[in-house]
C-alpha cells in the first residue's frame, strides 16, 4: 500500500490566511520529504473555511520546492470554468511539474460556488461531461479546434495565426494527458463506472462511511470490464482522517477534542451536507433515520487515531472491511498544534505504513 496526501483544508474562519496557506504548503513540502508518493488539494472559490481558491495556483507554488511527489487537482470543479482555460493552465502546469501532474476532476460539490458561476439550477453532471470531453478533444486537435456544445463553443478560426503560433492552446509533458482521477462521493457512484470505462481513476473521499467505499470497488470493477481493461486495486486511492502520536493519551486528547481541527472538520462537513440533503454520506445504512446520524457517531467511524502500532491494526481492519486498495490518502487537516500535525504526518509515513505493509504482506502469505 502506498502513502499519500489529500487536502481540502478546513481552516478555522478567523485564521489568518496567509497562515493557513503557508501551514498547508508545510504539509505537502513535508509529504515531499517523508516519501509521500502524491498530494492533491482541493479548490472553492466561496469558502472561508476550505479557503483555497484554485488548486493549480498552489500547486503552481509548491512545485518547485518539491522534488518526487507527484502533485494533483483534488479536483478542477470542471462546471466553474471554461474547458479552453482548464486545457492552457492544466498544460502549462503539467510543463512546469516536468510531468508529475495528476489531473483531477468533478463536477465540483458546493453549491454557494455553483451559484456564483451561475450553475446552480444547471444539470452540472452535462456541464462536467462537455467540459472534459472538449478539454481532451483541444490535446488532440490542431487550431483552430470548432467545438461547438451545448454550454460552451471553443474556436480561433476568426484570430488564428499559425505562423506565428497565435490562436493556439497548450498541450501538457504527459501524452496524450496526465492521468485523470475523479473523486468518488456517492454510495454505488455511477460516475466511478463511468470514469473507469474511459480509464480514469477513483479516489474515495474521506468523509464516506466505511460501506459507502466498499462499493465503489464493484463499480469500479464494472467499468474497467466495459472499457476492456483489468481492474487493478493498485489504481485505487481511498482518502481516510488519520491521526498518529507517541502515546494514546495525546492521540485520543487530539483527535477528539471538540474543538480540535478533526471534530472541526467533521463538524463543518455535517452541517453542509444536511443542509445539502446528503446526510446519507455519514449513514452506515441507507434506512437508518437522519436523527441517528451524530457528530460524535461520525468522529467516531471515520477518524482513525492512536499510536503507530494502534492506526496499523486499524488500517488493516479497514481495509479488510472495504477491500485491497492501492493508495492510502492522508487526510490533510487545520495544524492547530503544528508539531503535533507534522509528527502525526512523519509516523505515519516512517512507523505505520512499514507495519501496514508487513501486514498485508503477512496475509498475502498466509493466503498461498
Amino acid at each position: 500500500m502506498k502513502l499519500g496526501f489529500f487536502t481540502m483544508p478546513i481552516h478555522p474562519l478567523d485564521k489568518d490566511w496567509r497562515l493557513s496557506l503557508q501551514e498547508d504548503r508545510e504539509a505537502f513540502l513535508l509529504a515531499d520529504e517523508l516519501g509521500f508518493t502524491e498530494g492533491y488539494v482541493g479548490e472553492h472559490a466561496t469558502d472561508k473555511a476550505e479557503n483555497i481558491t484554485s488548486g493549480a495556483a498552489f500547486l503552481a507554488w509548491i512545485g518547485a520546492a518539491t522534488k518526487q511527489i507527484k502533485l494533483g487537482t483534488g479536483t478542477i470543479n470542471m462546471p466553474n470554468s471554461h474547458p479552453a482555460a482548464v486545457a492552457a493552465t492544466i498544460a502549462m502546469l503539467d510543463h512546469m511539474l516536468d510531468g508529475r501532474l495528476i489531473f483531477g476532476i468533478s463536477p465540483g460539490g458546493l453549491l454557494s460556488d455553483a451559484e456564483l458561476f451561475g450553475n446552480l439550477e444547471a444539470d452540472r453532471n452535462a456541464m462536467f461531461l462537455e467540459a472534459i470531453n472538449q478539454v481532451l478533444q483541444i490535446w488532440t486537435s490542431e487550431p483552430p479546434y470548432n467545438i461547438e456544445g451545448k454550454y460552451w463553443n471553443i474556436s480561433t478560426q476568426k484570430t488564428l495565426m499559425a505562423d506565428i503560433g497565435q490562436g493556439f492552446i497548450a498541450r501538457p509533458l504527459q501524452r496524450p494527458h496526465p492521468p485523470i482521477v475523479v473523486t468518488a462521493v456517492a454510495p454505488f457512484s455511477k460516475g466511478v463506472t463511468e470514469a473507469a470505462a474511459r480509464g480514469w481513476d477513483p479516489i474515495s473521499a474521506n468523509f464516506l462511511m466505511p460501506a459507502w467505499v466498499k462499493s465503489h470497488w464493484p463499480k469500479y470493477a464494472e467499468g474497467c470490464e466495459r472499457g476492456g481493461r483489468a481492474a487493478d486495486p493498485s489504481n485505487w486511492r481511498v482518502a481516510k482522517s488519520v491521526f498518529v502520536a507517541k502515546d494514546m493519551a495525546t492521540a485520543k486528547a487530539y483527535a477528539t477534542d471538540p474543538d480540535g481541527p478533526y471534530v472541526y472538520y467533521y463538524r463543518s462537513l455535517l452541517t453542509k451536507l444536511k443542509k445539502n440533503g446528503r446526510i446519507e454520506l455519514f449513514k452506515t445504512r441507507r434506512d437508518q433515520p437522519d436523527d441517528e446520524v451524530t457528530l460524535e457517531t461520525i468522529c467516531d467511524k471515520l477518524i482513525i487515531w492512536g499510536t503507530p502500532d494502534s492506526v496499523a491494526d486499524q488500517l488493516l481492519g479497514f481495509q479488510d472491511e472495504v477491500g485491497k486498495f492501492g493508495t492510502l490518502l492522508y487526510a490533510g487537516k487545520d495544524w492547530r498544534d503544528r508539531e503535533l500535525a507534522r509528527q502525526s504526518m512523519i509516523l505515519m509515513a516512517e512507523k505505520v505504513m512499514p507495519r501496514v505493509n508487513a501486514g498485508i504482506a503477512g496475509q498475502s502469505k498466509a493466503a498461498e
